[in-house]
């Protein structure tokens, strides 16, 4: 059975995650976050936004915190867990959540927070991710198709008999 989560209180720890990040270390934007176990109450990881420290624009605090719960439980997925994020997570972060088969998400402020507070836009890249490969800002073109696609075959026949491990 899982246990009742003290929400507020892990999500006051992730906003001090956020206050460390943004105010006081100044190691990236305010964003911290938490992945809480759902059966034991166990912190399994947590992490703040440290793009300007890393000068690594995936460094978010929700990417920190799944890595350390990922090693923690020795698994690229961690269902059974939440996350508590101090915002509500960019296009990046709510991906990598779902890859990590997170089962729930609180978060504190608003895209609409943030942007005002912070200017931090994310909605450009919601609408970017809508268009065809062709009408992006960034161009995406396919090159070896054939070759590419003929280690995927390889690999599809691998894991067919159990011989490559898949996440």
């Amino acid at each position: 059975m899982a246990k009742e989560l003290p929400h507020e209180t892990y999500m006051k720890r992730a906003i001090e995650l956020s206050a460390k990040a943004g105010l006081e270390e100044q190691t990236g934007g305010c964003f911290g976050a938490l992945i809480v176990d759902k059966e034991t109450g166990e912190v399994v990881g947590e992490g703040y936004n440290k793009v300007i420290l890393n000068n690594d624009p995936t460094w978010h605090g929700e990417m920190e915190a799944i890595r350390e719960a990922c090693k923690a439980r020795g698994s690229p997925h961690i269902p059974g867990t939440v996350c508590y994020t101090s915002a509500q997570p960019c296009p990046m972060c709510y991906t990598a959540i779902m890859w990590a088969r997170v089962d729930h998400v609180y978060y504190g402020a608003t895209y609409e927070d943030v942007m005002e507070n912070g200017k931090f836009e994310d909605s450009d890249f919601l609408g970017e991710l809508r268009k065809p490969d062709d009408q992006r800002a960034i161009k995406c073109e396919i090159v070896c198709r054939e070759e590419a696609v003929e280690v995927w075959r390889k690999y599809r026949v691998l894991a067919e008999k159990g011989l490559v491990k898949h996440y």
